[in-house]
């Protein structure tokens, strides 16, 4: 395989990459994670982790498949799959009776303490602390321990360590999904293990980058709704509920009963 072939695969694995962002489900479970953001940087560090969470199972199991020669039972490949639709159900569920609310307000920074005391991030000649402030006397307080935060905690310090957990779990969960089909249609066109192995790298690089752009340009209605239209924001979010669920129920009957996930005769074919 000559240079200018090589970098053709590389461009094209990165290119598509960013298209199999796009793809439905993907789409869909990251809409419900993003209703909630108020900031276009926390969206697309969002979409950016779940693309990491993708790129490691991607790499993991099609490395797997192409240098080790796995082969994935029809059962086992639909499993991977169905874990993916239940993820949507789950993520409908959780977003339609407000447990995401529910969890953000009680882990992430910020939140209500015993005896009306409260933490919060501020600017301090220059730099970035965390206080802690008691309603009841009034008193801005300095503790002797305070530490100064660093570039990540200034810039988005405010979401807290489940929601950044979060997207990298779901998009583990989608690469595990989509991983033997990427790896087989690199076999068929690449025949060096290592050529291989890279061009799934760059395919989950594109895919991060394509998940940071869509997400950042997801949140913008929700932004601008937030701050304009409230109501028409607890709108958005409902529906993007109801859409996770539905396509996740959808995907379920399709993999269970149409594939045969639950009958004695499975059928799978990666895609």
């Amino acid at each position: 395989m000559n240079l200018i072939s090589l970098l053709s695969i590389i461009m094209l694995g990165f290119f598509l990459g960013m298209r199999h962002a796009t793809d439905p489900d993907h789409v869909v479970a990251i809409t419900t994670i993003v209703s909630r953001y108020r900031r276009i940087s926390h969206a697309a560090l969002i979409g950016s982790l779940w693309g990491l969470g993708h790129t490691f199972t991607i790499v993991a199991v099609g490395g797997g498949i192409i240098l080790f020669d796995w082969v994935i039972p029809n059962r086992i490949g639909l499993s991977m799959e169905f874990s993916v639709a239940l993820m949507l159900i789950f993520l409908g569920i959780f977003n339609l009776t407000g447990i995401f609310q529910w969890i953000t307000e009680r882990f992430a920074p910020g939140d209500v303490h015993p005896n009306n005391v409260h933490s919060y991030v501020h600017s301090h000649d220059g730099y970035w602390t965390a206080h802690t402030h008691g309603d009841d006397t009034g008193l801005h307080t300095h503790e002797a321990g305070e530490t100064t935060m660093n570039w990540f905690d200034k810039c988005f310090g405010q979401i807290g360590i489940y929601q950044l957990v979060r997207p990298v779990v779901i998009g583990f969960v989608h690469g595990l999904a989509g991983s033997a089909a990427v790896a087989l249609l690199v076999m068929t066109t690449i025949r060096n293990p290592k050529w291989a192995l890279a061009y799934l790298l760059v395919f989950g690089i594109g895919t991060l980058a394509g998940m940071m752009l869509i997400t950042a340009a997801m949140a913008m209605p929700f932004i601008y709704a937030e701050k304009s239209l409230p109501r028409v924001n607890v709108g958005f979010r409902v529906a993007s509920g109801v859409l996770s669920l539905l396509f996740g129920l959808f995907l379920a009957y399709q993999i269970g009963f149409v594939s045969g996930l639950f009958t004695t005769h499975p059928q799978w074919k990666p895609r």
